[in-house]
């Protein structure tokens, strides 16, 4: 085989892996993604790292400190991920109140 059809051939497949990737990857709805109590959820986590941000650089907290408050916060984003992947999408009654906690417990280390 010609060599400039093989690598029209490699190209013409990796576009078709790439699209099929993205297809996938689109496959939650809009709802789901904003759905109010995922939305509450994570401004409350982007605030808080916000906060965390602030209180370093007034040097409130030492970097050893802010860095343990935004691995808390990671934490709690990506349970956030999981409790919504679990269910559909969105975050239960349950799921919300546990969230909350854990960022209420995070917020009072923040200052």
């Amino acid at each position: 085989m010609n060599s400039k059809i093989k690598t029209l051939i490699a190209a013409a497949s990796l576009v078709f892996a790439i699209g099929g990737a993205a297809s996938s990857a689109s496959a939650a709805t809009t709802w789901q993604n904003h759905h109010p109590q995922r939305v509450e959820v994570n401004t409350r986590l982007e605030r808080q790292n916000l906060r965390i941000r602030d209180e370093r650089r007034m040097h409130l907290i030492n970097a050893h400190q802010a860095r343990r408050l935004h691995v808390a916060d990671h934490r709690t984003r990506m349970e956030e991920r999981r409790m919504a992947r679990h269910d559909g999408g969105h975050l239960t009654r349950v799921d919300h109140m546990r969230l909350n906690h854990r960022e209420n417990r995070i917020s009072h280390r923040i200052g």
